[in-house]
């Protein structure tokens, strides 16, 4: 089986043009049903099970709901034109502190699907223009556009997508 990619390793090719951005929404708005199709049928203690290293399962679907709030102020950033985008916090501390293992999993889901929706319809308001203005981002170090931050939000959807199908498949 292909090793899969660590998040901070990618590398990112911004140059698709933003009339994709309809599409990579459609991607968005999946993540919660997607998620939710995933985990569905998994017992509670294997949704909160610890692996060896990193978080469970219910953890990565908390996480999620933790970094839409850097993607929805990045999108304050665009909006306030900035010319370097707000940094992520890379240690994840809001995440390992919301302690999303003692919460009901129907919670979990049910908040990153409003901050989800949220997050969507913002972009739905934008015109062309508005969806591709740029800014530096500060990891990468190369331009981002609007239309950009929701695709890194969808590739970063997917990466945590399949972290919790490969702990499915172990721990299942």
């Amino acid at each position: 089986m292909v090793q899969r990619t660590s998040w901070i390793q990618r590398k990112f090719n911004f140059d698709f043009p933003v009339g994709l951005l309809p599409c990579i929404l459609e991607r968005l708005r999946g993540t919660p049903v997607r998620l939710e199709a995933i985990i569905n049928q998994l017992p509670p203690d294997i949704l909160i099970k610890k692996p060896e290293s990193g978080w469970s399962i219910q953890e990565n679907v908390g996480h999620l709901t933790q970094v839409e709030g850097l993607f929805d102020g990045r999108l304050d950033d665009f909006d306030a034109g900035v010319e370097v985008l707000r940094p992520a916090e890379m240690k994840n501390i809001r995440t390992s502190e919301a302690n999303y293992n003692a919460m009901e999993i129907k919670d979990v889901l049910a908040e990153f699907r409003s901050v989800r929706e949220s997050f969507v319809s913002r972009f739905e308001k934008m015109d062309e223009a508005a969806a591709g203005r740029s800014a530096q981002h500060p990891r990468l170090e190369i331009p981002m556009r609007v239309v950009d931050n929701a695709f890194f939000a969808a590739e970063h959807d997917d990466y945590h997508l399949a972290v919790i199908t490969e702990l499915v498949r172990k721990l299942a």
